[in-house]
């Protein structure tokens, strides 16, 4: 089998699966929008992907074992999307991204404080939340308080502020 990858470093063989802007961006919102059905995130695309790209992600996503599909039992022509533990195992590099994007970009209240609180929670909190997604994508038994329920009630009552104010 011929080696496809332009080299052996680690920080290139990560870029190759995850090195375009889609491909994160469909990571982040089945983890934390918990978004797992194309339909959910075609049209909850906070950035407007486009249909065909989102299926060609969500196909090698799957293919290079970041997602899993799965028949959803409830329709016949759809299906469920799970992280998988590698995936999982993204919430730290999720965290830097989100803490680097809010000291040095212009980012919304909103679309912020969920960086903000996984910054403040530091490696304690990430490792509760992965626990949570285990539970949520890998049928693990559950753990502890819901850190997703408390970054969805942070990012609603920031909503709910701009709205009033």
């Amino acid at each position: 089998m011929e080696n496809t990858h332009r080299s052996g470093c680690p920080i290139n063989l990560t870029l190759e699966v995850l090195g375009d802007r889609w491909s994160l961006i469909i990571i982040r919102d089945i983890m934390f929008g918990n978004r797992r059905h194309y339909r959910e995130l075609l049209n909850h695309s906070e950035e407007g992907i486009a249909s065909n790209i989102l299926a060609d992600r969500l196909k090698r996503l799957v293919e290079n074992g970041l997602l899993s599909r799965r028949d959803d039992p409830s329709h016949r022509q759809k299906a469920i999307y799970s992280l998988t533990e590698p995936a999982i195992q993204l919430v730290p590099l999720f965290a830097q991204m989100g803490a680097w994007g809010r000291r040095h970009m212009p980012v919304s209240d909103e679309l912020s404080i969920r960086a903000e609180l996984l910054e403040e929670g530091g490696p304690p909190m990430w490792k509760e939340f992965m626990a949570e997604l285990r539970t949520l994508h890998l049928d693990a038994p559950a753990a502890g308080p819901s850190v997703l329920a408390g970054l969805q009630a942070a990012y609603e009552e920031v909503v709910a502020r701009k709205k009033a104010g």
